[in-house]
């Protein structure tokens, strides 16, 4: 027949484990490793939003700068002209889907500038859609966003802005146009 150990032989085992430095570090490590796990997750995440956000201001700058300058007028530049050079700037980092949307607007003066809210109280876009290039030395708000999945779910509760887990990206440039047209001779 098998002999089954007494109870001073299962003491002494677990007593041993105990002792052992291995299995100690071994416990150790085991109860901090999701800690780091999701701090790591965490920063890795934050990291590649602050790039997506950095990618979104240079495309903002550069339909801005068409614009100012009366390239986009001039070159009768149509809304979805605009969005696909916004596409080209942003593209692989961030998909040109219906989450990314590009709002131009045209002022006589800057006290005149609306900065309306793009998000309504349930995190849904409002009407972010205009598209008003201006003329010679008008003031122009040049806005792009995006809706940047959140993809860690510990982090979604703390990051996320919009409907849907989503992060809202916002980037954008308030400028007055140069005096391109001729008969313009100043702003």
């Amino acid at each position: 027949m098998f002999a089954i150990g007494n109870r001073g032989d299962r003491t002494s085992s677990l007593a041993r484990l105990g002792h052992d430095r291995r299995a100690s570090a071994l416990i150790e490590f085991a109860m901090i490793a999701p800690v780091l796990a999701l701090l790591l997750f965490a920063i890795v995440e934050i990291g590649v939003i602050f790039f997506a956000q950095s990618t979104l201001q240079k495309a903002a700058n550069d339909v801005a700068r068409l614009v100012r300058t009366g390239q986009a007028q001039s070159g009768a530049m149509t809304q979805a002209q605009v969005m696909s050079r916004v596409c080209a700037d942003v593209a692989p980092l961030i998909p040109c889907d219906s989450n990314l949307k590009v709002d131009i607007q045209a002022y006589s003066n800057f006290s005149g500038v609306a900065f309306t809210p793009p998000l309504d109280s349930n995190g849904n876009y409002t009407t972010a859609n205009n598209f008003n290039l201006g003329s010679a030395c008008n003031v122009v708000l040049v806005r792009v966003f995006d809706g940047w999945t959140v993809f860690t779910p510990v982090l979604t509760p703390f990051l996320s802005t919009m409907a849907g887990n989503k992060h809202l990206l916002y980037a954008a440039s308030t400028f007055r146009n140069e005096p391109y047209s001729a008969g313009v001779s100043g702003c």
